[in-house]
């Protein structure tokens, strides 16, 4: 489960450098972009083919569903970002990233309920 752990570990701090960079700075809508698509990739190579390796019949389950669950939001992240670069007024920006700092709140949360 070490391989497993340091994996999520990485997809966490991947996540929270997102997630502060979201809330705290003036965010490049190609930028912001860009890091989500890099973190849809490590999702994609490095977490999605931990299912199946060095667990129990329990963990296994447990990490497929912890997986299903953040490729879901992975996804609604992405559309969270083409309404965030389609947003015309400054409220309507704000609004889109809180979503977006939403999202990556969860993701956060479902890393940390793996790492526990």
């Amino acid at each position: 489960m070490s391989l497993i752990r340091d994996k999520y570990h990485v997809l966490k701090i991947l996540l929270k450098q997102l997630h502060s960079d979201v809330m705290t700075t003036k965010v490049d809508a190609s930028e912001l972009q860009q890091s989500v698509r890099s973190l849809q990739q490590f999702f994609q190579q490095q977490i999605v083919p931990l299912v199946g390796l060095d667990t129990d019949s329990n963990d296994e389950g447990r990490l497929q569903s912890y997986q299903t669950e953040m490729s879901k939001q992975l996804r609604l992240l992405e559309i969270d970002m083409i309404f965030f670069q389609g947003a015309r007024q400054a409220s309507t920006a704000k609004s889109r990233l809180d979503a977006i700092g939403d999202r990556l709140t969860t993701l956060i949360e479902y890393c940390n309920a793996i790492l526990q």
